[in-house]
């Protein structure tokens, strides 16, 4: 196989915040406790304060200040002239015939990303964004072939659950008793961009939807997906300790750098050896593998047994993906029988190998398939192949 492209080292600009009222979305409770200082809210006060706005804005999902009725008028007054509570705008929706949802979501600047749901028997998953566009260039990845434009905040990557809820219509009502089921009970860092790359506002976004007196997600109903940026896998353990999936998609460098170009930085073996230390630090039962089944690249029988000893003593389960296709996609999937074989193996050596059942594809909602409409660059099946170096 020819070279891919490397990954660019990621150079985010700083961006300059609007001007006028502060958002409180996104803010850390020490963050919101100091912007109520700065604008007026005596000192001793200030802690009280954060935890009840906190429980209106994510508990109840209340906007509107006037609402918060355990705060005095005056105050409510005050709060309107200088914040404000704003979550990305949904641009579109589209349902699918197996009930998967999709938004495309307009954050500032104009940038649109998109947000899905998928339901299930036992649970509700909310895959989210965490950057417009990627840096990584999978080659199999139709999200990969949109540049990157810019991280998400943190108020704008938790904003994409709080409008979920919205259209789920899954805020409660204060007083009344807290049901168990929920619609939306799990959370995947799976959508457009690489986390890990974000990894300040990714962490306290989730640090805020894991908040016992807000969302009140458990941190094992969080799952991170990274390509494998190795230096922030330890410090994801640390300081967000949820769950992990890497996408992994091959046991060869050869193969693995074409796909996953980040690889070139960090090779399996690397790769392996920090994963290795992460159950440990998080208390994570499993780490999950994701693996795309691509026809004749990843595939075979002595793929499948690489892999099962790759992975020899780490806790694991290992998602085997039917590649989802896409316009101009330079692979295929792999056969039903070639899937299920590649699953017997890894079965066979005590793993879980689930095949993921491909969800919302009528609306390219299915997993590589994000790409946001206003930002696609539509490219020749040439152009995506001489990029993906084939």
């Amino acid at each position: 196989m020819a070279n891919a492209p490397i990954t660019q080292d990621v150079m985010t600009i700083p961006r300059k915040l609007p001007e006028g009222p502060v958002n409180l979305v996104g803010l850390t409770r020490d963050a919101m406790r100091d912007a109520l200082i700065v604008h007026g809210t005596p000192e001793k006060q200030a802690k009280m304060r954060v935890g009840q706005i906190w429980q209106w804005i994510y508990q109840w999902g209340v906007r509107d200040f006037a609402l918060m009725t355990n705060l005095s008028k005056t105050y409510r007054a005050e709060l309107a002239e200088t914040f404000v509570i704003e979550i990305p705008e949904v641009v579109s929706k589209q349902v699918s015939t197996d009930g998967t949802r999709k938004w495309l979501v307009r954050i500032a600047g104009g940038h649109e990303v998109e947000v899905v749901y998928i339901p299930e028997d036992s649970r509700g998953t909310l895959c989210i964004s965490s950057q417009v566009g990627c840096t990584l260039t999978c080659s199999f990845c139709h999200t990969g072939t949109q540049k990157l434009v810019r991280n998400l905040t943190a108020g704008e990557i938790v904003g994409q659950v709080m409008m979920a809820r919205d259209d789920l219509e899954e805020w409660p009502t204060p007083g009344d008793r807290n049901v168990e089921t929920r619609l939306l009970s799990n959370i995947v860092l799976m959508g457009m961009g690489e986390p890990l790359y974000n990894f300040e506002n990714v962490r306290d976004a989730m640090k805020i939807a894991m908040d016992a007196e807000g969302i009140q997600l458990s941190r094992r109903r969080i799952t991170l997906s990274t390509s494998g940026v190795v230096p922030e896998i330890a410090r994801t353990a640390e300081e967000i300790g949820c769950q992990l999936a890497v996408s992994f998609h091959a046991t060869t460098d050869e193969v693995r750098d074409t796909l996953v170009p980040i690889n070139k930085r960090w090779n399996i073996e690397t790769l392996l050896d920090a994963l290795r230390a992460y159950p440990k630090v998080s208390n994570s039962e499993r780490i999950t593998f994701e693996y795309v089944m691509l026809h004749g690249v990843n595939d075979s029988d002595e793929d499948a047994h690489r892999l099962v000893k790759l992975i020899e003593g780490i806790p694991a389960k290992i998602n085997l993906i039917p590649f989802n296709e896409w316009p101009g996609a330079p692979y295929t999937r792999s056969s039903n029988n070639r899937i299920r074989a590649f699953s017997e193996i890894v079965y066979q050596a005590g793993y879980a190998s689930p095949v993921r059942k491909p969800r919302g594809e009528d609306i390219m909602a299915a997993c590589g398939q994000l790409k946001s409409a206003t930002e696609r660059a539509r490219k020749s099946r040439k152009q995506i192949e001489a990029d993906a170096g084939l």
